[in-house]
């Protein structure tokens, strides 16, 4: 079965190679293992190992390994492409890409040997647009917290099929302003 059907029919739980159907990303900077919770459009909880052999952490620090906090953050924002991207029909030829990080705190270092539990939960959700609240968790307690926000935008050599798509997105976003959806 398909990975984005198994989703649409109701999948809670994703392995590496089916995150890797999803997400462009590849390693090392694929930085979600699993995710164990969906619900879509809505919420998405991801699992990230932290391990020693993390490329960041020969530079990061050397004798005090500390995973680099943009990093926690681009986790935070894989996590919000795992759950938007199924949700997106031609999203071969689009790519997701931030344009805003919001109020990001760091709580406490994240560490070789924790595992992160990111939890994100959408507060606003268009067809080429989304802002995500991010949680990044060791051990129940908070390391990090964001606020995300991401666009689609297209693939080198997509553009044409993207300002179609998205004048047809601004129809519809129109329209559905008119009828009051």
């Amino acid at each position: 079965m398909d990975i984005i059907q198994a989703i649409h029919e109701g999948r809670q739980e994703l392995n590496v190679q089916e995150i890797m159907e999803i997400l462009p990303h590849r390693y090392p900077f694929l930085l979600i293992d699993r995710i164990v919770e969906i619900e879509r459009k809505k919420r998405i909880v991801a699992l990230k190992n932290v391990t020693m052999n993390e490329p960041f952490f020969q530079g990061h620090f050397p004798g005090v390994p500390v995973m680099p906090g943009v990093l926690i953050v681009e986790a935070i924002a894989q996590a919000g492409g795992t759950l938007l991207l199924p949700e997106v029909p031609d999203r071969d030829k689009l790519l997701i890409m931030f344009t805003s990080i919001e109020r990001a705190k760091f709580r406490r270092p994240v560490v070789p040997g924790d595992q992160l539990r990111i939890e994100i939960d959408v507060r606003n959700w268009k067809p080429r647009r989304a802002k995500m609240d991010g949680r990044a968790l060791v051990d129940g307690k908070l390391a990090c917290e964001a606020t995300v926000m991401c666009q689609l935008i297209p693939k080198a050599g997509q553009e044409k099929a993207s300002e179609e798509a998205e004048a047809t997105t601004e129809a519809t976003e129109a329209a559905g302003a008119v009828s009051g959806e």
